[in-house]
């Protein structure tokens, strides 16, 4: 695969531009040379042909050739909202749920909570996914970024919920009331929001307010997974599922 290189502005044939500081070092250190073909892809879809016109100590210049209609985005379109793991576990499950097509992530706050966000701290975080998720589809060869949504409490993001629909099912990983994940999935079309809780699992209270808001609550087998693991492990069973 070539080296990918995602700028978040629309590109255009025959455009010539300097590239951003992390692309600059990252094709310095690949030792390209000028003429080498490059990849870019601004998120909007497809993927442009160019090639390295110039490289300095600085700066690297490309010029963009032709637009190619290729995507990899999986068949279902997920949306993960889980209570945010501590330490770095969220940077990988960020990243690994880019790679595996992840549409978008959803940061909460629960009763639980080992990892409380807030204010400018919250926003920075987010935007440290972000860029995550962005160098993600660089390695894996997406066109498309997943939508890493700003860090808010259950409470608030559940009461904003449009209705539920039968082709987009709401699945809630817990025990209580739980279907096996081989027939909650069975049910899952174009679109599916899996709602993932911390280590300590979702208070009664919390899984009550769910049910409310259309989640169908699901368990993926004898062993208790930890709460990085789980929706990775249904993001892996979607993505691979035949379209």
């Amino acid at each position: 695969m070539l080296p990918r290189v995602y700028l978040p502005t629309p590109l255009c044939a025959d455009e010539a531009l300097d590239l951003p500081a992390n692309a600059t070092r990252h094709l310095q250190v690949l030792r390209l040379q000028p003429g080498a073909a490059i990849t870019l892809f601004d998120g909007r879809g497809g993927e442009w042909r160019a090639s390295v016109t110039r490289i300095g100590r600085s700066v690297v210049q490309a010029q963009v050739h032709e637009h190619l209609a290729r995507e990899s985005e999986a068949a279902v379109a997920v949306t993960v909202a889980l209570v945010m793991p501590a330490n770095d576990r969220m940077d990988a499950l960020v990243e690994k749920a880019t790679e595996l097509g992840v549409a978008a992530i959803v940061p909460l706050l629960s009763d639980r909570s080992v990892l409380r966000l807030g204010g400018e701290r919250a926003e920075r975080r987010q935007a440290h996914w972000q860029a995550i998720a962005v160098a993600a589809c660089e390695q894996c060869g997406r066109n498309r970024l997943p939508l890493i949504l700003p860090v808010q409490a259950l409470a608030t993001w559940l009461g904003g919920l449009a209705p539920a629909a039968p082709e987009a099912p709401r699945l809630l990983l817990g025990w209580r009331d739980a279907i096996p994940w081989a027939q909650a999935s069975g049910r899952v079309g174009s679109a599916v929001t899996l709602l993932s809780g911390p280590e300590g699992g979702f208070t009664a209270p919390e899984e009550d307010a769910a049910r409310l808001r259309g989640f169908v609550t699901t368990q993926l087998g004898p062993r208790v997974l930890r709460a990085d693991t789980a929706p990775l492990a249904c993001l892996a069973w979607l993505a691979l599922r035949a379209p």
